[in-house]
């Protein structure tokens, strides 16, 4: 681990999460020399406690090849009944993914690191950071390796995607302000000899709340929590604690027997106020952490690695300024903190103890099953479709809107044509962009008779958009997203 002279060209990642994998993976394939590093050794175990994959995230990973191996394995839930009254359609997504995914979250970091593997991401276990400098021209990461041995690493740019105790967050000095809002929180690996009647099984009696979901494997990860059980992390745990909880929400406890692992955690929501300091970026866990309800945790950082892989590349390859990457800010921060208020709703209502409380939230499921459009407007949120970035004053509509994957002409889909991680500019007219931008932009045409001219960035969201553009226009429009034709 000697440090690199020169001008620095590579990008490192810290962890090997989900977040980090896709960032990386993203990276080489887009030809970006980029190491990633990580304390723990080389596994990939069974310890996740995400289970879902939700619309937006699919639609991220369909853009990389992977959605339909991992459909195959996984389990797909069309409605979510929360509170016992309030049902999430999700069938009515205006997605190819219009259901939820029950998938743990280790066969999705499989699927991922493959991917990273095969593009030529050098991968450095049992490296642990220990302190972190920056200057004009690039980054400087102290790293303690296997057998205890130091040295330095010198990139251009520095991904914190190193979870919630982040080191490249401390490093930087920024803060991670919020609170706990859960305590003693039990998981539980079991095996059930009743097969509960849903895919998920989720519910709140009381002061008891219980979750349950299958890993595929004949083995359920239960989640629990009992508010008069307060006691720290490190408190014993045994079988018996974990079905009184699971009895006092569901009703009964399956038959749970053999557990293989259990454990106690608690649960914070909290944000970095910064997702960037000068040439430095934090992702997942490492920027933003929150309850787990509503499943969004692990998507969250998926997404917000698909926003910053294409920026990163783009700029290390000299196709884009440095400003691009201000954007990574304005862009996520809005989101984590629009998924810190949404998930700490849902579970402020699944606690609801009092009176008043339970009575609010059995009127707000009441109105939210009767009124559509803000059912939708929910779904979509916490299904990330919903989700759209600033766009500049006076721009097109589509602008800064996540694009559906519509259909082109000659049977392709948008999101099969995104593969390339390239640009995608939809056109109702023929459009010859040769081969001077033919490594960052593939053209399409419309399927349907549509004449709106749309340029999508390879994160599925619209960077341009023109009702009526002459070539002028695109010509434009290419030059300011995607830098000169060479």
């Amino acid at each position: 681990m000697n440090g690199t002279t020169g001008t620095p060209s590579i990008v490192l990642v810290v962890g090997s999460g989900p977040t980090g994998l896709l960032l990386a993976g993203d990276l080489a394939t887009a030809g970006v020399p980029v190491t990633l590093l990580e304390k723990r050794h080389h596994e990939i175990g069974n310890l996740s406690r995400a289970f879902v994959l939700h619309a937006r995230t699919l639609e991220q990973l369909d853009a990389r090849g992977l959605a339909d191996d991992l459909e195959k394995i996984g389990r797909p839930l069309d409605s979510v009944r929360l509170f016992g009254r309030l049902v999430v359609d999700l069938a009515a997504l205006p997605s190819r993914f219009n259901h939820l995914l029950v998938l743990p979250q280790y066969e999705v970091e499989k699927a991922l690191e493959r991917r990273a593997v095969e593009a030529g991401v050098d991968f450095r276990y049992d490296s642990e950071v220990t302190g972190l400098s920056q200057d004009a021209d690039g980054v400087t990461v102290e790293v303690r390796g296997p057998g205890g041995r130091t040295g330095r690493l010198r990139a251009a740019y520095v991904v914190g995607a190193d979870g919630m105790r982040s080191a490249v967050r401390e490093a930087i000095g920024l803060p991670f302000p919020g609170k706990s809002v859960i305590r003693s929180v039990v998981l539980a690996d079991v095996r059930l000899a009743e097969e509960p009647p849903n895919l998920l099984t989720v519910n709140a009696v009381g002061d008891a709340f219980a979750f349950l979901a299958p890993f595929g494997d004949g083995y359920y990860r239960v989640i629990g929590w009992h508010r008069r059980r307060n006691v720290p992390d490190h408190a014993p745990l045994d079988l018996a604690e974990v079905k009184e909880i699971t009895r006092l929400a569901l009703g009964r406890d399956f038959g749970m027997h053999d557990a293989r692992w259990m454990s106690r955690f608690h649960s914070d929501e909290r944000q970095a106020p910064a997702y960037r300091v000068g040439r430095v970026f934090l992702a997942g866990d490492a920027a933003h952490v929150h309850t787990p309800a509503g499943g969004q945790g692990m998507n969250t950082g998926l997404q917000d690695a698909a926003n910053l892989s294409w920026k990163l590349a783009a700029v290390a390859a000299g196709h884009a300024d440095a400003a691009l990457l201000d954007t990574y800010q304005a862009e996520r921060h809005p989101v984590g903190r629009a998924v810190l208020r949404s998930s700490g709703g849902i579970v402020r209502l699944a606690m609801a103890k009092r009176p008043w409380t339970l009575a609010a939230r059995a009127a707000l499921s009441t109105f939210l099953n009767a009124a559509g459009p803000v059912r939708r407007r929910f779904a979509g949120q916490v299904t990330g479709v919903g989700y759209r970035y600033p766009a500049p004053r006076g721009a097109h509509r589509l602008t800064g809107t996540r694009v559906p994957d519509v259909a082109l002409a000659g049977g392709g889909r948008l999101y099969e044509a995104l593969r390339g991680g390239r640009f995608v500019l939809i056109t109702p007219e023929p459009y010859d962009a040769g081969a001077r931008r033919a490594d960052r932009l593939a053209v399409a045409h419309w399927a349907s008779g549509r004449r709106t001219s749309v340029l999508v960035r390879p994160d599925g969201y619209a960077a341009w958009a023109a009702d009526s553009a002459t070539t002028a226009d695109v010509e434009a429009a290419l030059t300011r997203h995607l830098g000169p034709a060479r």
